[in-house]
Parts: structure tokens; C-alpha cells; sequence
């Protein structure tokens, strides 16, 4: 278990906890939770052993293997799958053993290091590495790309592949969600779900805490509490808290101003010394309850747009894409105010490109779109965070959009998103993700929109701020559409949803649960077989005879193919329970047999690397075999 007891950490002259508690069982689950700069990540470095207590103590079984999801890429070079191949280091130096050993002809050993490679799990990484970049929105084809030909973004979902790649008592994520689409997220729910080791979680997404974790550990004013249950039980438990020691503060605060006001009347008297003097000593012990400070430091709206008009966008007949190729075709879209969207659709599917031609970032390839009148858009995407300037600070910012406001209202403006005394004359250049979000969130709020396009607006935001633009959301007055992971916002903030999927646009009748069980269809639907598959979804009887006369032609070799995989895998068999049997006998040990046990072993070794391989290739024939012919009697249905 994890245990820490008594904890005082701290970085600088900053002291993140003190006198901190915390235990954590084998196979529990907890969402770690707390303000930016409450010293999240520096925890998760002490439980690594980058970092030594102050004082106290952080206690770990010294057998677990802990996994954490990098920050950083170190090698460029590495092609995908084989850089989340290398989060197995066990794998990796079983691997590298095995390679000297059969350079220097080591028999004895390669058989151990065979058996070794064999409980690591070696013969199927690849395919479980590939699976794990499959879940997380790897194309086949990118897999064999190299890690530097990837954004920021899909680097992340490199290493969180990585640290899920490697086996491990003790898993640390660190905001893993921050560069998923939806699809992705739910993906990684149902994969942290069937976890069965210890679960340390780091995330501003709610939803995605309730369905994984089953604690939450906050922390705050330099301690850690672990509470039961997801982050809606750790609201209401907390809340529930909070209210009961305002209560006992608002309390405590009568008897304190009673009992001064007593002692200021009577100490005088010589007749009541003696109680004024016990009331004094009492006020002296009586312990301190702090008020609860609940208040999120973020306030604030979008402020009211002076014009609409009706309808603010009309898109006809739209075929969006980039340069004379189309992602989209025959879209038809029209945004009035008060409207409130939700972009659902598996990614890649075209919902970046649908909100940049709104936003005008990309022309229609074809159709119709007419802007109305008096129409201004707030348009956010993660890519706009790098076109802020770096050498200006926020209330430069804002004042280049309003030269001519006065400065104090500028400030008190920016103060709602949290840029307050000295930071609000910082350059940007220092700022990290989640303030440069803010930034752009403000300078949209600011100009007055009356359509706002939302690509992905929560990333690198914290609870609090999610709470606060939620809100702000709510309040707003102009059309809303949004393409979002966080499904709290979604369900919070839009009422409708419109799926981007198969080169369309359409209206989507169901909530974000029914939105799941489409994604897993969907992805059945379009997983990878055999090239036959879209013969199967015409309609012309002939074309399917013709079809499934051509399918069962294919199906002979396939099949043949597959019973001599399975003869060569028996006669392999065969022969390596011969030579287990011979490796039985202990006699075979003694020093006289020395050359005939290297025999036996390098023999061993050989043998099971050769069925590894045939039981590979007659498990890739069977698969084959069997959606060919699933999809033969489709064809002949």
C-alpha cells in the first residue's frame, strides 16, 4: 500500500504539504485534485523517488513497479509502435540479453531467456502496442511513422501509450485527457477500468474521474483529505463539509465576540477579575476554525454583443475541405441566436474543418455560406494559444483590442479570469498552457460575440475555470457551437447534437450515452478486414453471386494455408515435448552430459521460437479465414 504519514513537503520557500496523511490500498483507484500549484506533480515525483520528504514519511512496497506517463519525448527517431515497445523496459533488456547470448552461442542461457521472453509476454507486444495505439486514434499506417513527425498533442498520447504499454503495481497519469478527443477518452475509461494495479490520477475532467476512480484525494492548505467515491461524491461530501465548519466558525465566532465583550466590561471590576481572567485564558485555547474560502478565483460573462442577426450563419449545399479535396459533402447548417450545438464524431472525422470554415480559417469547396450582417464570431482553437504574443502581457493585450478604455476597467476585467496584481503585466512568454486558455477566453469574451465557435476549449483549464466558463456559457446570449472532450460541459452547456461522421453532417437524436454505444458500433463497422467487405454493402444480387464466386476462390488457399500452419505447429510441438521430456530426466545434468544438456537447451530455445512464430501466423490465418467467411455468408444472405 501507499502510505504517508506526517508529510511535510516543500519546493522553494513554498511548502506544498505539511503534516500531510494519506493511505492508499492495493487496486484502489484515486483522482488526486487541487489547485494549480498545489503540488500535484511534485508528489507524484516523491512517490517516484525524484524527490526526499522534509519530513515524515512516504512508504512504498519496494517490489512495486510503478509506471508515469512522461511530459517529455527523448527520442525522435524511434518509429511509434516501437517507442511504446520501449515502456516495457523488462521486455526491452530480456530483448537485448537474448541478442548477446545468441551472438556468443550461449545455449544455456538462451533457453532461460527464451522462458523469460515467453512470461514477459514477448510474443505478443507488438500486437498489444498496436492495440493500445489503435485506442488512442493511431491509424495503422502512423504506427510505423516516426515519433518526430507527430504534433505536441499526438506525442502526448505517445507516452501515455508508453505508460500503459509498461506492467506496473502503481500507475501515475498526469492530466492524460489533455490532448484526447472524446472517443480517445472513452477509450482509456474502459481500459483504466479493467486496471489491476493501484491508480493515481491527475484531471480537470469530472466525468472522466467518476467513471474510473473510487477516491479522491484533495489537496489543500497543505493537506491531503481522501474521500469515497468519484469527483460528484467528493463535491457533495465536501460541501457538505464546508457548510458544517461555517457553521462551527460563524459559532465559534459569537462565543469568541461574547466572551471579549465580557472581559472588556468586567476586567476592570474586582468583583468579576477572576471570570474575565478564566474567559481570557479560555479564548487563548480556544482552537482556530478557518472560515470556508470556497469562492473559485474566476468571474466572469461574455460581455452582451450589440447587434444580431437572424439567422448569424447559412451554410447550403456546403462541401468543405482543404484545396479541391472534400472531408465533407452536402452540409447544411444554419445558426441562429440562442442556439446551443454539440460536435459529436469519431476522430478525423471533419469537425475541425466544419468549425474552421464557420470561423472563415478555410474557404468552401463548394455550396453556399452566407454570413449575416452583423454577425462576430469568438472563435477558439488550440492553435490560436500560439498566435498570442509572447512579449505582451494580458492587459497589453486587451488593450490593443480597446485602446480607448480605461485601464482600471481593463484590470478588473481580467481580474475575473484570474490575472490579478503583478501577473496581469507579464509577458505571455512565461505563461503556461492552461493561462494563455484563459487569455484567448478573454480576449473572445471581451469582443462582444454573438456566435461562438469552441474548438476544444478546456484543455490545460483546471476545475475551477471549467466551472466558470460553464457558467459563462449558460449565460451567454448568442449561438454556441462546440467541440469539446469534456462531457460536463456538453451536457451543461448545448442541447443539441450534430454527428460528423462518413464524409456528413447530420443531426444526432440521442444523449452522449447513446453517443458511446454509436462509437463502439462504429468502430466494429469500420474496423479493418478483408478488401471484400465493400462488395457486401451493394445492393445488385448479380454483383454479390459474382462477388461471393470470386470470395470462395480466395477462401481455398486461405484455408489450405491455415492447415499447414496448424500440421507445422503440432510436428513442432512434438518435437519440443520430446526434448522437455529428455530435459526431465535429471541424469541429463550431471557434468559428464554437459555438451548433450547445451544440445538439449539450444534445441528448446529454437523450438520455442519457432512456435511462437507458427502460432502467430495460424492465429493471423484464422482471423483472416474467419471474416472472410463471415463475409461470404453475408454475400450469400
Amino acid at each position: 500500500m501507499i502510505r504517508i504519514q506526517n508529510l511535510t513537503l516543500q519546493r522553494g520557500p513554498k511548502r506544498l504539504l505539511e503534516h500531510a496523511e494519506l493511505t492508499l490500498h492495493p487496486g484502489q483507484k484515486a483522482g488526486l485534485i487541487g489547485a494549480n500549484g498545489a503540488g500535484k506533480s511534485s508528489l507524484f515525483a516523491l512517490l517516484r523517488g525524484e524527490l526526499l520528504p522534509d519530513a515524515g514519511e512516504c512508504d512504498l512496497p519496494q517490489d512495486w513497479r510503478i509506471a508515469h506517463m512522461r511530459q517529455e519525448v527523448d527520442d525522435l527517431q524511434r518509429l511509434a509502435v516501437d517507442y511504446v515497445l520501449d515502456g516495457d523496459q523488462h521486455l526491452r533488456q530480456v530483448q537485448a540479453a537474448l541478442i548477446r547470448a545468441e551472438a556468443a552461442q550461449d545455449g544455456a542461457t538462451l533457453g532461460q531467456l527464451h522462458a523469460d521472453f515467453d512470461t514477459a509476454g514477448g510474443y505478443n507486444a507488438d500486437a498489444r502496442a498496436r492495440k493500445l495505439l489503435a485506442g488512442l486514434g493511431f491509424s495503422e499506417a502512423q504506427m510505423g511513422h516516426h515519433v518526430g513527425d507527430f504534433s505536441g498533442g499526438w506525442r502526448m498520447r505517445l507516452n501515455l501509450a508508453q505508460a500503459l504499454m509498461c506492467p506496473s503495481d502503481l500507475l501515475l497519469l498526469d492530466e492524460p485527457t489533455n490532448h484526447l478527443d472524446l472517443d480517445a477518452i472513452l477509450w482509456l475509461e474502459d481500459w483504466l477500468k479493467g486496471y489491476a494495479g493501484t491508480l493515481l490520477l491527475i484531471s480537470h475532467d469530472r466525468d472522466f474521474l467518476d467513471a474510473v476512480v473510487d477516491h479522491v484525494a484533495h489537496m489543500e492548505q497543505a493537506k491531503l483529505t481522501l474521500y469515497r467515491g468519484g469527483y460528484s461524491a467528493f463535491e457533495r461530501t465536501r460541501g457538505e463539509r464546508l457548510a458544517q465548519q461555517q457553521q462551527a466558525y460563524e459559532k465559534q465566532q459569537a462565543r469568541r465576540a461574547h466572551m471579549e465583550k465580557y472581559v472588556a466590561r468586567f476586567r476592570a471590576q474586582a468583583t468579576k477579575a477572576r471570570q474575565a481572567q478564566s474567559r481570557i485564558k479560555a479564548l487563548e485555547r480556544m482552537e482556530q476554525i478557518s472560515a470556508a474560502h470556497v469562492d473559485s478565483p474566476f468571474e466572469f460573462g461574455f460581455r452582451e454583443a450589440l447587434k444580431f442577426s437572424s439567422p448569424l450563419l447559412d451554410l447550403a449545399e456546403g462541401r468543405l475541405g482543404y484545396g479541391d479535396k472534400a472531408v465533407l459533402e452536402k452540409v447544411k447548417l444554419q445558426l441562429a441566436p440562442g442556439a446551443r450545438i454539440g460536435l459529436l464524431g469519431p476522430n478525423g472525422a471533419g469537425k475541425s474543418t466544419l468549425i474552421k470554415t464557420l470561423a472563415g480559417e478555410l474557404a468552401p469547396v463548394g455550396g453556399r455560406l452566407h454570413r449575416g450582417e452583423n454577425l462576430v464570431v469568438g472563435y477558439f482553437a488550440q492553435h490560436q494559444l500560439d498566435s498570442l504574443d509572447d512579449k505582451a502581457s494580458p492587459l497589453l493585450h486587451l488593450q490593443r483590442l480597446a485602446p480607448n478604455e480605461r485601464e482600471q476597467t481593463l484590470k478588473d476585467f481580467l481580474g475575473g479570469f484570474d490575472f490579478r496584481g503583478a501577473r496581469v503585466d507579464e509577458p505571455v512568454l512565461n505563461f503556461s498552457g492552461g493561462e494563455k486558455a484563459r487569455l484567448a477566453l478573454a480576449l473572445i469574451a471581451w469582443g462582444r460575440p454573438n456566435l461562438l465557435l469552441l474548438d476544444e476549449p478546456t484543455n490545460h483549464l483546471d476545475l475551477e475555470m471549467r466551472l466558470a466558463l460553464t457558467l459563462a456559457l449558460q449565460e451567454f446570449g448568442g449561438a454556441v457551437l462546440v467541440v469539446s472532450h469534456d462531457r460536463h460541459l456538453l451536457k451543461s452547456t448545448t442541447d443539441e447534437f450534430l454527428l460528423v461522421a462518413d464524409g456528413k453532417v447530420a443531426s444526432f437524436d440521442g444523449d452522449l450515452d447513446d453517443y458511446t454505444r454509436w462509437l463502439a458500433e462504429y468502430r466494429q463497422r469500420t474496423a479493418p478486414s478483408s478488401g471484400a467487405e465493400a462488395v457486401g454493402d451493394k445492393t445488385d444480387k448479380k454483383a454479390q453471386r459474382q462477388a461471393a464466386a470470386a470470395l470462395r476462390q480466395q477462401l481455398a488457399p486461405h484455408k489450405k494455408q491455415a492447415e499447414r500452419l496448424e500440421k507445422d505447429l503440432g510436428e513442432v510441438q512434438q518435437a519440443l515435448a520430446q526434448v522437455e521430456q529428455s530435459l526431465a530426466d535429471s541424469a541429463v545434468y550431471e557434468p559428464a552430459r554437459k555438451d548433450e544438456l547445451r544440445e538439449l537447451l539450444a534445441r528448446q530455445a529454437k523450438f520455442k521460437v519457432r512456435q511462437g512464430e507458427l502460432e502467430e501466423a495460424w492465429l493471423a490465418a484464422m482471423e483472416t479465414l474467419e471474416a472472410m467467411q463471415a463475409e461470404l455468408e453475408t454475400l450469400n444472405a
